[in-house]
Order: C-alpha cells, then sequence, then structure tokens
C-alpha cells in the first residue's frame, strides 16, 4: 500500500470519525509498510480463482509456523513468521473428506488439529475433525459421537494435552485425544440447561485460563462468555459486567489480558481476566479495521496475528487475502 497524502488524509477522517463514536482507530494502515524485527507487517495466503474466505489459525511456536484454514475448500495453508507468502499444505475439495475448515490448533508434538465447521451436516460419511502430524500425514479423521448435526467452530489444547473443541449448534465441547494407540472423540461436557442454544452461532472461541483450571468459552450469538472447569467440564457464566460482545468469535489471552474478536461488529473488545477464568475486568472496545472482518487470532513468537476472513466480500471474495501482524497496535 502507497503512503500518499490521500490516503494519510483518509485516515485522518476515519480515526476523527470513530473516536467521535467512542472507539479507537485501528493503526494498521499508518504502518502498512513497517517491518517488526525483520518480519513483514502482513502475510499472503493463497487463494482460490473463484473467490477464498479463510477463519481460524493455528501456531507452532517452537518452530515459528501458522496454518491457516479455508472455509471454501477445505484447504490448510502454512506459513513462516520470517516469509511473507504462506502455501496450500493440505488439499481441500475432498481430500481426507475435508470440503471446509474452521479453528485450527497444535499441540506441543507440532501435531494439527482443524475443527470442519459444519464438514458432517447431512454427510454421514464425512469427519468433523482431522488431526496431522507436522509433516502432513493424516493420523485422525473422526465423527463426534450422539450428534449428527455438530459445527465444530474452535478447538485449543488442554492441560492434559487433549484437544477440546466447541460446537457452535450446541452448548457442547469435544476431547479429541489417543487412547490404546487410536484416537478417540468423546463428549467432555454438555451445557444444555445452563447455556440456552439461541439461533446462530452458539459456542465458539475458546482459550485456556492461566491456571489451566478452566477453559473460557464465547457464545457469540448472545456475547457471553463461560467457563468450563477442565477438571470436570462444570459450567458457571463469567460476569462481563454487561460488555457488549455480540458476534464474539476467535479468543486470545495473553498472561491476564483477553482479547475478544468481534468478527462483523469490526470491533475488539479487550478486558482483563482473573487466573481461574472465573471474573473479567475493565472492558474496552476499539474499533478494527472497517474493511476487515476478523474471525480470530493467535499469538506466534511475541505477536498477534489476525485472519482477515473476507466474510463480508459478496457474492465471492477477491485478493489479496492476509494474515496481518499486529493489526490493533
Amino acid at each position: 500500500m502507497k503512503r500518499t497524502i490521500a490516503i494519510a488524509l483518509a485516515t485522518a477522517s476515519l480515526t476523527a470519525g470513530i473516536a467521535g463514536a467512542g472507539l479507537t482507530a485501528a493503526p494498521e494502515a499508518a504502518r502498512a509498510q513497517s517491518h517488526d524485527h525483520g518480519r513483514p507487517d502482513r502475510y499472503t495466503v493463497p487463494g482460490d480463482a473463484a473467490g477464498s474466505r479463510f477463519e481460524g489459525i493455528g501456531v507452532d511456536e517452537r518452530r515459528g509456523l501458522f496454518y491457516v484454514s479455508e472455509v471454501t475448500g477445505g484447504e490448510i495453508h502454512r506459513g513462516d513468521a520470517k516469509h511473507q507468502q504462506a502455501e496450500e499444505w493440505l488439499a481441500g475439495d475432498g481430500t481426507d473428506g475435508r470440503y471446509t475448515a474452521r479453528g485450527v490448533t497444535v499441540d506441543r508434538a507440532g501435531n494439527v488439529y482443524i475443527a470442519g465447521g459444519p464438514n458432517g451436516i447431512g454427510n454421514p460419511d464425512r469427519p468433523d475433525l482431522w488431526v496431522y502430524s507436522d509433516d502432513g500425514a493424516l493420523l485422525a479423521a473422526l465423527r463426534v459421537p450422539g450428534t449428527p448435526d455438530a459445527f465444530l467452530n474452535d478447538v485449543a489444547i488442554g492441560p492434559d494435552g487433549a484437544a477440546y473443541f466447541t460446537n457452535s449448534n450446541d452448548p457442547q465441547i469435544f476431547r479429541v485425544a489417543q487412547r490404546g494407540g487410536a484416537w478417540q472423540a468423546e463428549l467432555w461436557a454438555d451445557a444444555a440447561g445452563t447455556v440456552e442454544r439461541a439461533a446462530g452461532f452458539n459456542l465458539g472461541g475458546i482459550v485456556l485460563s492461566a491456571d489451566r483450571s478452566a477453559f473460557v468459552v464465547a457464545q457469540g450469538n448472545t456475547g457471553r462468555l463461560w467457563r468450563f472447569a477442565t477438571a470436570d467440564g462444570t459450567v458457571s457464566e463469567i460476569d462481563t459486567h454487561g460488555a457488549d460482545l455480540v458476534n464474539a468469535d476467535g479468543l486470545v489471552r495473553q498472561g491476564n489480558r483477553l482479547t475478544v474478536i468481534r468478527n462483523f461488529s469490526k470491533t475488539v473488545a479487550t478486558m482483563r481476566v482473573s487466573a481461574d477464568g472465573d471474573a473479567v475486568f475493565g472492558v474496552e472496545q476499539r474499533a478494527s479495521d472497517p474493511d476487515r472482518v476478523y474471525t480470530t487470532a493467535k499469538m506466534l513468537n511475541g505477536r498477534l496475528l489476525a485472519v482477515d476472513s473476507k466474510f463480508d466480500e459478496q457474492p465471492a471474495a477477491s485478493g489479496p487475502y492476509d494474515i496481518v501482524g499486529s493489526p490493533w497496535g
């Protein structure tokens, strides 16, 4: 992006307008050409000629890699923190039964876990999730038990090393791990009766609390946050003190700071969160880039990487397709 006077004026005008609404403008336009310790500001992800949309991101801190999921075909792209161009790592369009993909995470061994969103809905022969080794070998392609319409949205690694997947169609979390040498998926927590199922996307973003005693989980359609105890899956609501968190999608925890990415609201909420994930304080809202719909983000080597989904481009999205570094300063 060239830094022309026109862009500078447009940015200033946008900042003033947003400030008048009580929100803080994102500084990324003013920093478009800056680099952080030799790393590019933005990473380019390959897309399809017919248009692509992206959602999830997982990171391998030890190797400096990130993985991004493509909604339109289920491709998984991999990038290196030091290089601007990411590459297709896993093919989609039916590869291993994968036609779409959502949340992504990576465990300490470098295994990559992928949530399938609606991949299996109406198609009982298709998996709901996948596990791959760091060299791309398929370790597992699984259906979750008990429900034919699971929408696996996001995934996080628990204190036991297992992967925990949220279900956006029901207030459920599924646990995936090896047992007796075989990968298995089981229903770990069912919050029916506590978390009311509503129209739209229910449970989504998930992060582990600082003391590892609980998961903090977002319910995007209602804007509520929930605490799931890692010991037994007990569920309780987190008091957000009336903060507007509707469209909460991805969650990022950095120490006692929790970031809630509110996709179509084009807003980011930051707050302090207790070590056990039981309470949040000091919620602040700021506008994100009005030309992007961020879905989620992860920390990689001390820097936040956020996914620009292209969800607002209709009927088809067009490139460039970006993963943005430090989008909110």
